[in-house]
């Protein structure tokens, strides 16, 4: 896309599954790669904004214990796990000369105009400053009616708060396909989407990786939010985060969200 050039503000989303081996320890060749990556956005004038998972994966590594079996674990993780992915963060983006902030969102920052206000004048700031906001839902507080219910889903309203002009969903598929690729030999990569509707709806399959929460149905979500607010999404296989560089220099990867 040529017009990548023309995007001065925009929201990565990485998920569990990108981020973490098999066994659930986290990647860090991979991670760094991201960062460094990102870093060059930035140095290239381009405002990044984070939106990590990983958080309980983290924990669970972190602990040695067994992956979370009810709410009560899955909150403990985050809350061990949320602090062993800054001090990661921080430390990488340091060797490249950017600072990082931690901001973890609840929904209803989302629902309630005065949080949500809030929220976009701390945006605003970090990024006037310079800094690189890395976002996680607060997973260690987050109750069924305050939850967004992936990150998918909060990566999409983070990009609406910024204002971003991109969102790029990474994800560990190339993109969408007609029918599940993991399934069916013959399935086709979608290189762009110009609407989503019923049939397109119909193309997401089922549910994410063991390690993830998400999977295609709430990326297909996330892309409806951020369309109907006139912002375009990208989702492309994370696998090698220098991937982005291709999508920078214009090359046709991943599948492709136009926005109206």
């Amino acid at each position: 896309m040529s017009e990548f050039a023309n995007y001065r503000r925009i929201v990565v989303k990485i998920g569990t599954s990108t981020l973490t081996h098999d066994e659930g320890h986290l990647n860090l060749r991979r991670i760094e790669a991201l960062v460094k990556t990102l870093s060059d956005f930035k140095n290239a004038g381009i405002q990044v904004i984070l939106v990590s998972s990983g958080a309980v994966s983290a924990g669970v590594a972190r602990v040695g214990t067994h992956r979370p079996t009810c709410t009560a674990e899955k909150q403990a993780m985050a809350a061990v796990g949320q602090s062993e992915l800054m001090k990661l963060y921080s430390r990488f983006f340091s060797d490249y000369g950017h600072t990082v902030a931690q901001i973890l969102l609840t929904k209803d920052v989302i629902d309630i105009p005065s949080r949500r206000e809030a929220a976009e004048d701390t945006f605003r700031t970090l990024l006037e400053m310079g800094c690189v906001p890395i976002v996680n839902e607060n997973d260690s507080i987050s109750t069924e009616g305050l939850n967004f219910g992936g990150n998918d889903t909060l990566a999409a309203y983070v990009a609406l708060v910024c204002h971003a002009d991109l969102l790029i969903n990474l994800s560990d598929i190339d993109g969408l396909y007609d029918k599940d690729p993991r399934r069916f030999s013959d399935a086709k990569l979608i290189s762009r989407v110009d609407g989503i509707d019923e049939r397109v709806l119909s193309m997401a399959g089922g549910a994410g990786t063991a390690r993830g929460t998400g999977g295609m149905a709430t990326k297909l979500r996330a892309a409806q939010i951020v369309l109907e607010a006139g912002i375009p999404m990208f989702i492309l296989n994370g696998k090698e985060p220098t991937i982005l560089y291709e999508l920078m220099e214009g090359k046709q990867i991943g599948t492709y969200f136009s926005a109206k």
